[in-house]
């Protein structure tokens, strides 16, 4: 016997418009319904304008959230999303988004992580004159991407976030101008979820995976969650002359029983793994 959550409510804890990203799609994969927690300041664990720093990583902010939902609810279920910014993994000259949404389920004691990652929208610039910051605006997507900016450097606490319309933005920099002594102004952009397209699809793209996850059941207990967590090491392929080690077998583990399988890994993945 499976476990669903189909007309189950899910806490979720955020004041950023996740909601209207992650609801949807857990409605139409699970049936359950989105249970938006609201009475919780989530810039008090970190917020993208670097004023309060993250405390830990990434997972164990986007863990805190989901515990401080369910707490805040009185539910046994909850849900939160958190994103980062790193070095992208190919050349690492550009910025990479990794956008995480985690699932807990109290009861049964489980965790399921839903990933998606990709470049990121996440610009910067000093600027001196409105030449050089309509040339900014126009390379960092605006207006879709929202911009915020502050006057001298990266770290001025006097911040104007949000900015979304051309006549502010050009206000925005004028003040900030004025306030400047060196002449310069730090224009970067806003990397909160509802300013940032990009990271809007990632984390979609993470909560598909998430769905995913959740509608695999362990073959022991029935419970959603099973998925694979290792690769060892398989066979050997010339792609190109250049040999490459490919997985042929993957284990998959349950959180919930800990019941593991060594499960083969298609052809057809494999020959799009030797593609890439």
């Amino acid at each position: 016997m499976t476990i669903s959550y189909d007309q189950k409510r899910i806490a979720l804890l955020t004041k950023h418009g996740k909601d209207t990203i992650i609801s949807p799609i857990l409605k139409k994969n699970l049936g359950c319904e989105i249970e938006l927690v609201q009475s919780f300041v989530t810039d008090e664990l970190g917020t993208f304008d670097r004023t309060v720093m993250r405390q830990g990583t990434q997972l164990q902010s986007a863990r805190r959230k989901a515990q401080i939902g369910i707490d805040l609810s009185g539910n046994t279920l909850g849900i939160a999303s958190e994103g980062s910014f790193v070095p992208d993994p190919y050349s690492g000259f550009m910025l990479w988004n990794i956008e995480m949404v985690v699932f807990i389920d109290y009861l049964l004691g489980i965790e399921v992580v839903g990933i998606a990652q990709g470049s990121a929208m996440s610009m910067h610039k000093y600027v001196r004159d409105i030449d050089g910051l309509l040339e900014f605006a126009e390379d960092a997507g605006f207006p879709e991407h929202h911009l915020m900016l502050r006057p001298e450097n990266e770290d001025d606490p006097r911040v104007i976030k949000g900015i979304q319309h051309l006549d502010n933005l050009k206000s925005a920099f004028i003040e900030a101008h004025q306030q400047s002594f060196n002449g310069k102004v730090f224009i970067e952009n806003d990397l909160r979820v509802f300013s940032n397209p990009t990271r809007q699809h990632l984390i979609a793209q993470a909560t598909e995976d998430l769905a995913r996850k959740l509608l695999s059941f362990c073959p022991q207990c029935g419970v959603p969650g099973y998925w694979k967590y290792t690769t060892p090491a398989g066979l050997l392929f010339s792609t190109f002359g250049s040999p490459k080690h490919l997985p042929a077998c993957e284990t998959w583990h349950c959180k919930h029983c800990q019941h593991e399988t060594l499960q083969s890994v298609k052809a057809a993945e494999l020959i799009t793994q030797i593609r890439d």
